[in-house]
């Protein structure tokens, strides 16, 4: 089958849309016609390499590159077809995708983290995960598919494990965007910050992640929740969904407001979701943390970075904790119905969050708005 996919052939090259072939589903995979797909930062990473696995672990995914890729992480559709042994979806199903599939059966499904089931070890390289078979292809090459998916295509066969089934009355766009950015960040205040109610909660980066931390943290009854990004039209929107401050830097909050706001206190939780992370973030997240208060790493940074600013000392002195999140350290199956009915009873912000459409053929337009600040969330509508 012939169908339109935004792919990059090439480290640093662009965005373009082609026609390539995609086969039938074969046992256990499920075929999904797109009705829409978030245009997260991720993407972006794979595409100039921050996320490109050395040699050996490409190796592993039984490839020596990640290009080409079709891009697309996050997206909504309704299922076309279905191979031999699917039990969970059938055939007009509406679905959201994980980009974490979750099998049922690992240590980490069964003890209720399916975040880190070990089918994520597949998800960046590499062939289907039901029989480490090909099921795309752009001319002669085996397309590569960002994190088991490739929503910017107008089809997808996927892992059932990639998908969730939700209800039909629920709108699709939501369903897209809440598949990974906007759950990322409310799971990362709500469960792996553990906002309490009352604390002074601090998101750098106010982009699509951050929107959702910024929100988890009003759910979770957060007295104070300031918003924290360059781009001040960015902060402007965190303050019309339940940021109480804003500031340019940490450096400015600190010396603005943060001291009164908190008796000299500082932030009980501090949520990175900068569209890039660096190391020299970290000290600058700790610097306006509470003493026992917590950090909470959220964006992606380069596979390549090992090194970060961190003040050892007070980090110890100060009985403080950084943390690494995946989807917010919540299962995916949970979050995503959870945040969806909340956004269908008017709870949580989703539409306010959509800059711009794209078509198909815009995906790199969407991705230059992006880096040019012009983007809270932009989504391709199929």
């Amino acid at each position: 089958m012939q169908v339109k996919a935004a792919i990059v052939t090439e480290l640093n090259g662009p965005w373009h849309t082609e026609l390539i072939e995609i086969d039938e589903p074969h046992a256990n995979e499920v075929k999904v016609k797109m009705a829409f797909a978030g245009m997260c930062h991720s993407d972006e990473h794979s595409r100039v390499g921050d996320m490109a696995p050395p040699p050996e672990v490409l190796a592993f995914f039984g490839v020596d590159s990640m290009f080409p890729f079709i891009g697309g992480h996050e997206g909504s559709g309704i299922v076309e077809a279905v191979g031999e042994g699917v039990t969970s979806l059938a055939p007009g199903d509406h679905v959201a995708v994980s980009f974490i599939p979750s099998c049922g059966r690992c240590e980490y499904c069964v003890s209720g983290r399916s975040y880190i089931c070990d089918l994520g070890a597949t998800t960046l390289a590499g062939p289907m995960i039901s029989d480490g078979t090909w099921r795309h292809r752009f001319g002669e090459q085996n397309l590569n598919r960002y994190a088991q998916l490739g929503t910017f295509s107008e089809y997808i066969v996927v892992h059932e494990a990639s998908l969730i089934r939700v209800d039909p009355w629920y709108d699709m766009r939501a369903a897209a965007l809440i598949s990974c950015g906007l759950a990322t960040g409310f799971g990362s205040a709500v469960n792996r910050g553990g906002v309490k109610p009352g604390d002074t909660v601090a998101v750098i980066g106010c982009g699509g992640v951050g929107s959702g931390a910024i929100q988890g943290a009003v759910h979770a009854g957060a007295r104070a929740v300031i918003a924290i990004d360059t781009n001040q039209t960015k902060v402007d929107r965190a303050l019309k969904i339940g940021a109480t401050h804003g500031a340019s830097s940490p450096l400015e909050a600190a010396f603005g407001f943060l001291g009164e706001l908190t008796a000299g206190k500082n932030c009980d939780v501090v949520v990175l979701t900068p569209g890039r992370l660096t190391g020299d973030l970290i000290e600058q997240a700790r610097s306006i943390t509470a003493k026992g208060g917590v950090i909470v790493a959220t964006a992606i940074a380069p596979f390549a970075q090992t090194q970060v600013d961190l003040n050892l000392a007070m980090f110890t002195l100060y009985n403080q904790e950084l943390r690494g999140t995946v989807f917010g350290s919540t299962p995916p199956r949970v979050q995503i119905r959870r945040l969806l009915r909340l956004h269908h009873e008017g709870k949580f912000i989703v539409d306010e969050l959509v800059t711009k459409e794209y078509s198909l053929d815009d995906v790199n337009q969407g991705y230059l708005d992006l880096e040019a600040g012009k983007n809270v969330r932009g989504v391709v509508r199929f």
